[in-house]
């Protein structure tokens, strides 16, 4: 099998994250701050040097800020939810729809007016966001990485924009984290959502929301804590008051290996998705019955197009069934970039390209292609 869907979760975990895991899971089942015996202590210590290592890598002063949710979708979902208030919200067309949707279910109930900023032909221009700021606009929601062409939104310029105006500033990171290196401070973001089993290499199970000081959530999710247990209502501490429940600690444990574990291979990671993803691209742009959606520049991993006379889910079938290829079909969850791509019938092939990806399997599949297209 060649695995080229790696923006849904790398295939790929290195030895040390499954050692963590395993180690884990067969010394430390304990809940964490749930009780005073030892195992527990020892568990709410890992949890702790998991969130310092995550807020190390993003440069956040204070991990008490970072909040483990159930999955990325979750933490976008309690960064645009619990600050939802009467006023103007931008986003953009490339977002998926754990930005969409919240957005646009509550825009009602919070008397929210929501513009969507579309692509210009360098992706998202921050001159476009700047020429619809309302005096009420009080949110900015951004994916940096497109998930389904892999254009990438200017961080810096937005971030610089929301300061100015004292606007919020979230970023989907899903497709980021790990393979770019994201600086909070710098980019004066207000919260981050990081998908951990993407770019970090870490296992599926969890997702982690950033804060930066000044946010001030309101709660979407309500239970035990292990704090305030005499309270019927919920603690505003945090980290504790926004993670409800037992917290996923054996899917947690993977963080603080997988984090090492990409530092040191970053530069030979980031080459080996440029090269592979060159490979592709160059080979897609000589089938003359294929139409590439990723900008011809980009070699960041995440590949889309489609073959002339097959519906996208058609073509991954065969890749499939015929060659053993392992990619991506339809929307990707993100509908609204489609409209603008011209491909929301049918959506587009995604090909994501990980660390391990060989250049052997990227020849593989460009001869698969060939076949298929002159078929």
């Amino acid at each position: 099998m060649i695995y080229f869907d790696n923006s849904a979760t790398t295939l790929f975990k290195p030895e040390c994250v499954k050692n963590a895991v395993y180690s884990t899971m067969s010394c430390l089942s304990a809940n964490p701050g749930r009780a005073s015996h030892s195992m527990a202590i020892k568990t709410a210590s890992l949890i702790y040097y998991a969130r310092k290592a995550i807020a190390d890598e993003i440069n956040l002063n204070n991990p008490d800020r970072i909040i483990f949710t159930a999955s990325c979708t979750d933490a976008l979902n309690m960064a645009i939810l619990g600050s939802m208030k009467k006023g103007h919200v931008i986003t953009t067309a490339y977002e998926h729809n754990s930005v969409l949707r919240p957005l646009f279910s509550k825009a009602k109930e919070y008397n929210t007016e929501i513009s969507v900023i579309e692509p210009s032909f360098n992706g998202i221009d921050v001159k476009d966001i700047e020429r619809i700021l309302k005096r009420d606009t009080y949110m900015i929601i951004v994916n940096h990485v497109s998930n389904v062409t892999g254009q990438i939104a200017p961080l810096y310029e937005i971030g610089k924009l929301c300061k100015k105006h004292g606007i919020l500033f979230i970023v989907d990171g899903a497709q980021s984290v790990g393979y770019h290196k994201i600086d909070v401070m710098e980019n004066n973001i207000d919260m981050l959502a990081i998908a951990p089993h993407k770019g970090l290499h870490a296992v599926t199970g969890f997702g982690i929301l950033a804060l930066s000081e000044k946010v001030k959530l309101k709660h979407i999710k309500f239970g035990g804590t292990g704090t305030s247990s005499a309270e019927i209502t919920q603690p505003l501490t945090y980290p504790e008051g926004f993670e409800v429940g037992t917290l996923p600690t054996v899917a947690i444990s993977s963080l603080i290996p997988a984090i090492k574990w990409c530092e040191k291979n970053r530069l030979q990671n980031d080459k080996r998705i440029f090269d592979v993803s060159e490979i592709i691209i160059n080979g897609l742009l000589t089938m003359p019955n294929v139409t590439l959606y990723t900008p011809r520049t980009l070699r960041n991993g995440i590949i889309s197009f489609n073959v002339e006379g097959l519906s996208s889910s058609e073509a991954c079938d065969i890749l499939s069934s015929q060659y053993d290829i392992c990619t991506r079909c339809g929307l990707h969850c993100a509908p609204l970039i489609h409209k603008y791509l011209g491909t929301i019938s049918g959506g587009c092939i995604r090909v994501s390209v990980g660390c391990d990806n060989t250049y052997g399997e990227a020849e593989y599949l460009l001869d698969a292609l060939r076949e298929i297209s002159r078929q």
